[in-house]
């Protein structure tokens, strides 16, 4: 009863209470905050990660270009309803090379962060020229005129340095073959041995059905196609016990 009647004091004292509440933060945001200036890295390094493809990276622009960010979220949070339904919860080595970032906190629409190899690439086609031809239900705009729209990236090697001056690890022989590995990742008949050298478990071929021309589509298909594949999850210590 003595504590607590000491206690009482601290609740009726409306400057005592400030000082304490205040006390007791800045000695929580000291322990927060203070060993973060010590780490080089916050982040952990997974093994899979790599910087985006070039087709992948133009892709991503024109997801962020079109707002797609506005509905569909890419970070699944470790609850068993959101593991259950979209797949391993998000680390965040996953976004490492994302500038920026597009976890997201609304979904009008599913999150986005396992999509990656769920269906076909003529599912994905079908879905963004008509997305209520496979999903009834959907209220999300038709996208049909990226299949009709010339990708056009005026200097894929100018947009891979920027990424690198921010942090991302392009080597010079990425940044050489940008232009090449560009078109090349889309074309069915090219030689792919270098893209999958620099890029591995880069999806190769044709995206949007017609293989003549590298469209808007085209990019915007491959980079929903390697969303979520790049970490081996079959080998991953699950801490949170959700499989």
């Amino acid at each position: 009863m003595a504590f607590l009647d000491k206690h009482e004091i601290l609740e009726r004292n409306a400057t005592l209470l400030m000082v304490g509440a205040l006390a007791v933060v800045t000695i929580g945001g000291i322990v927060e905050i203070a060993p973060l200036f010590y780490l080089e890295n916050t982040i952990e390094k997974v093994e899979g990660m790599r910087p985006y493809s070039p087709l992948e990276l133009a892709g991503r622009n024109i997801y962020i270009r079109e707002g797609c960010y506005n509905c569909h979220s890419q970070m699944i949070r470790p609850f068993r309803d959101e593991v259950e339904r979209y797949g391993h919860y998000s680390l965040a080595a996953e976004s490492m090379f994302d500038h920026p970032f597009q976890w997201g906190s609304k979904r009008t629409g599913p999150d986005l962060a396992r999509v990656g190899g769920r269906y076909s690439n003529e599912w994905h086609v079908d879905h963004l020229v008509e997305p209520r031809s496979v999903v009834p239900e959907s209220i999300m705009p038709s996208y049909s005129f990226l299949k009709e729209t010339t990708l056009s990236v005026p200097d894929v090697q100018a947009d891979l340095a920027a990424n690198v001056a921010v942090g991302v690890p392009y080597s010079q022989d990425m940044l050489d073959n940008a232009e090449a590995d560009l078109r090349a990742q889309a074309d069915p008949d090219a030689d792919t041995s270098g893209i999958e050298e620099r890029y591995p478990k880069a999806k190769l071929g044709d995206f949007d059905g017609d293989p003549t021309r590298l469209t808007e589509m085209d990019a915007l298909v491959a980079y929903l196609q390697m969303l979520g594949t790049l970490v081996d999850f079959s080998t991953y210590d699950d801490a949170s016990g959700y499989r």
